[in-house]
């Protein structure tokens, strides 16, 4: 059974419709790379999925019960979490601050902050992220490291399903290799990731499946191990041949 599902989703916005019947599903431990070029209906299909929109048709499953997100919280609450491309990380405060943004835990009254520290660093070592202190304010931190610090907030914070927003872009080679590293490392700790990009390379190499979006519908959909660059490009910009498993049952058993 797949962790998530949406069937049939449709958002409109005034007269212009974003999202027009659109089937998608990720397995728990899968990786699934959203594509399309600007306009195709990625990211209102991402904020649908983390309850910032909702549809208005179709549903939303989680391992097979529907459910009704009206606000980001009740997303979270099932288990989604998501990292945008300002990683909503406070400059100013520390490592483990940021890993229990909202969430410190506290003893007396007080942020319990020998705690806060002590399982932030737990969390970075079981996600494999260096980082030199958990004391140090996030502002000293390196681009690639800041986003795996945003990564490991949405982990620890109970995210089962993770969405990623253009986790690679703006970072240097070495440190796109470390967001790719921990993406890999999510998915063998049974972690679900959506990676939504506009980097095909980036994206065969991590993804297990490229779901691409066009014009608000799911164009295509190709397993890695079996497609190209070349082909995946073809179908962001509409003219890939038509495979014989476009129309085949996702193992949720919609269409593709």
């Amino acid at each position: 059974m797949p962790l998530f599902e949406a069937v049939g989703v449709r958002k409109r916005f005034g007269g212009v419709e974003a999202l027009r019947g659109v089937d998608f599903s990720v397995e728990p431990g899968e990786v699934v790379g959203l594509m399309g070029d600007n306009g195709a209906g990625k990211s209102t299909l991402m904020k649908v999925i983390c309850g910032a929109y909702r549809p208005d048709e179709g549903e939303i499953r989680m391992a097979g019960r529907p459910q009704v997100f009206r606000s980001p919280r009740d997303a979270a609450a099932c288990g989604i979490a998501v990292v945008y491309q300002n990683l909503g990380l406070v400059d100013q405060r520390s490592v483990a601050a940021n890993v229990f943004l909202g969430q410190e835990p506290r003893r007396f009254g007080l942020v319990d902050t020998r705690r806060m520290r002590a399982e932030a660093r737990e969390v970075l070592t079981t996600l494999r992220i260096r980082i030199p202190s958990v004391r140090m304010p996030v502002a000293g931190l390196s681009g690639g490291q800041r986003q795996c610090i945003a990564i490991a907030r949405a982990v620890h914070q109970g995210g089962e399903l993770v969405l990623l927003d253009e986790p690679t872009a703006a970072l240097g080679p070495e440190q796109q290799q470390n967001v790719l590293s921990l993406i890999r490392d999510l998915r063998e700790r049974g972690k679900a990731v959506v990676v939504v990009s506009h980097n095909v390379d980036h994206v065969l190499e991590v993804a297990d499946r490229v779901v691409v979006m066009r014009g608000g519908l799911v164009s295509g959909m190709r397993d890695v191990a079996t497609t190209t660059a070349a082909e995946v490009v073809g179908l962001i910009l509409g003219n890939a041949p038509a495979a014989a498993h476009d129309g085949a049952p996702h193992p949720s058993g919609e269409l593709a």
